[in-house]
């Protein structure tokens, strides 16, 4: 099987696990984001234009699981962009520390939640408290949480 196949197999089986499993794992209604995770690894291992191509990809298939056309497929491509501009130079293993997953994906995650929960508001016209601190903030937080506990296991 070819590196691209399985790549995409990848990607297919963490969007899965994201929509029937992860996405259920709610605390306090906020939720982690396994798709953003797997993104954020892999525009830092192929670069600006893969990440990009996987970014609209898996937004598009969050928008069709969720109904938010567009919203998630924008969000994720822009995140996709420009986490593939930071891209290892060299292919060799991309090994992330706790430490580094936590702290990236801390960013990657308040930067991806906070344009989504701005078109969302745009979309909904929702001025709810909960878009502020549980979508925003607490999902963020819980996305890193997940991102640094997975690469206490990836080592």
């Amino acid at each position: 099987m070819s590196p691209s196949a399985r790549r995409l197999l990848v990607a297919a089986a963490v969007f899965l696990l994201q929509w029937l499993i992860v996405g259920r794992l709610r605390i306090y209604g906020t939720y982690p984001d396994a798709v953003l995770l797997f993104l954020g690894w892999y525009a830092l291992r192929e670069g600006r234009q893969r990440g990009t191509l996987a970014g609209a990809g898996l937004g598009l298939a969050m928008d069709v699981a969720y109904g938010t056309w567009g919203i998630h497929m924008f969000v994720k491509t822009l995140i996709g962009f420009l986490v593939g501009r930071f891209a290892v130079e060299e292919h060799t293993p991309l090994i992330i520390r706790p430490r580094q997953a936590l702290l990236g994906a801390l960013v990657i995650a308040l930067l991806h939640n906070g344009l989504l929960v701005a078109l969302l508001a745009l979309q909904t016209q929702a001025t709810t408290n909960f878009l502020l601190y549980g979508l925003w903030l607490g999902s963020a937080l819980y996305t890193a949480a997940v991102g640094g506990i997975v690469a206490l296991f990836a080592q």
